[in-house]
């Protein structure tokens, strides 16, 4: 049991650390590469796009936002031509290396979309939740192997400060429910909690890279084209009239399509206008071999509930299907540039600090061995959550800043921006959410100095029972309250 002795000015985490050399041990032999990935190495590949061709619509990115729209424009009218164009290879980025948590919030969590929109807020989660419950569906008809399970979320205070917080999020939502101690951790056993809040219809577990997969083999099936390997290096709009169409150019290809949907998360934009809207943020994740039956016992955990905590600096962790568990969060690193590289995600410090945390969490684990660690470049943007929109006379659509929360609302914003190259006038798109745009970030050196700045705010927040200091207060005033 932990003891009940807190030190002013520190963490649970800090109070409770384990032997440096339990970190060492359980990362020992560990793969530098996501689990999720590993898992599909036999999937199917797609053939780089080689010479020209015409389409009605062009999707550039193999991500979900990608994925789902190319597949939402074919249901939609199965006879639109619709060209995939990949850089890599499906699902290779975000989409294969999240935590697989698919929440049904659009708005990165209750709080910031009641303070963002709360005049549409009640519309928007349910239209969040209809969206979840649409997807688990349309999966099932596609017959995607995703390894959907709507386990719903806990999220958890560690520290006593946070217990308030839940309280009042219990009360704002009649969706969910507070725990005290003791049912918090009869539900799953971590000495580290002090309340609960369980949310048992908003989120679903998948496993992120199945998820990927699957969806570019439906994608196929209904006719969508899908090229991996093929990197687009510019989106021409030639002629001014609407109707001139878009021209995607690869190294050995291009697409001439009437529209096109860009779907590049964290990668640079191909259209300038949105070039400063998001930033790409590393976040770093441990998996572990499967659990053996009395490790598995030992954590409760019955209803397999994705789990979040409530810092600033949050930890996200779930069971996989055959009984990993994966562990991730906390630190986001933001590189100078805002170049997405994969040196960034070979960071020793943040998988030490994650391997420390998970035997804080769970000390009933020492002894189990980690047999991955990974990063993955969140796409970032100043009101977390998506922002979708079209440029240049109509032609192009877009949807980015998903902000690490962003599995379900994929799906979501791929009707918004077909929605929105249509010229439809939808419930989606009267939204205020969808017709709004995030504030940009500024150039370097003042992204990376208030990105730095904030990120040490927030750490500093936590070490002080969440007060919030003058930085974080500016930023709340100006509608970009960083909380998470």
């Amino acid at each position: 049991m932990l003891t009940p002795a807190p030190r002013p000015g520190t963490t649970v985490f800090e109070r409770h650390a384990p032997d440096p050399r339990l970190v060492g041990t359980t990362l020992a032999g560990s793969r530098l590469a996501p689990a999720w990935l590993d898992d599909v190495a036999d999937a199917p590949h797609h053939e780089p796009l080689r010479g020209t061709t015409r389409a009605d619509l062009v999707v550039v990115g193999g991500g979900y936002a990608g994925l789902w729209t190319a597949v939402r424009a074919r249901r939609r009218d199965p006879g639109r031509r619709v060209v995939l164009l990949e850089g890599g290879t499906v699902g290779w980025a975000a989409s294969g290396r999240n935590g697989g948590f698919c929440a049904a919030s659009l708005t990165h969590g209750a709080e910031n979309g009641r303070t963002r929109w709360p005049e549409e807020y009640d519309t928007l989660e349910r239209l969040g939740l209809a969206n979840l419950d649409d997807m688990g569906e349309e999966l099932a008809e596609l017959g995607v192997d995703a390894q959907w399970e709507r386990t719903g979320e806990l999220d958890v205070a560690t520290e006593a400060h946070q217990v308030g917080w839940l309280r009042e999020a219990a009360a704002a939502d009649p969706g969910a429910r507070f725990l005290d101690r003791d049912a918090t951790r009869a539900l799953v056993r971590s000495p580290t909690y002090e309340a609960g809040l369980l949310d048992e219809r908003g989120c679903a577990l998948v496993h992120p890279a199945r998820l990927a997969v699957g969806l570019a083999r439906a994608a196929a099936d209904l006719g969508v084209e899908v090229h991996e390997r093929s990197v687009v290096r510019s989106l021409e709009t030639p002629g001014r009239h609407p109707g001139g169409g878009v021209v995607a150019r690869t190294d050995t290809g291009a697409v001439h399509a009437a529209q096109a949907v860009l779907a590049t998360n964290a990668f640079p934009s191909l259209l300038r206008r949105n070039r400063l809207m998001t930033v790409p943020v590393y976040d770093y994740v441990l998996m572990t071999e499967p659990l053996d039956a009395a490790r598995r016992a030992s954590l409760g955990w019955a209803g397999r509930q994705g789990v979040g905590d409530s810092a600033n600096q949050f930890h996200y962790y779930r069971l996989s299907a055959d009984d990993r568990l994966l562990f991730g969060g906390y630190d986001a690193v933001y590189r100078y540039g805002g170049r997405v590289r994969a040196a960034h995600e070979d960071r020793d410090a943040s998988y030490r600090r994650l391997a420390s945390h998970l035997l804080t969490t769970f000390p009933q684990l020492e002894g189990v061995r980690v047999t991955h660690r990974w990063a993955g470049a969140i796409d970032t943007c100043t009101r977390f959550c998506a922002f979708t929109g079209t440029a240049r006379q109509g032609r192009v659509g877009y949807a980015a800043g998903f902000t690490g929360l962003g599995v379900g609302a994929t799906r979501f914003t791929a009707d918004v921006v077909l929605d929105q190259l249509a010229g439809l006038d939808t419930e989606r798109t009267r939204l205020r959410l969808v017709r709004e745009r995030p504030l940009p970030f500024p150039p370097e050196p003042l992204a990376s100095l208030g990105i730095h700045l904030t990120r040490w705010s927030l750490d500093r927040a936590d070490h002080r029972e969440g007060r919030r200091n003058l930085w974080l207060r500016g930023l709340d005033a100006a509608g970009l309250g960083f909380d998470s």
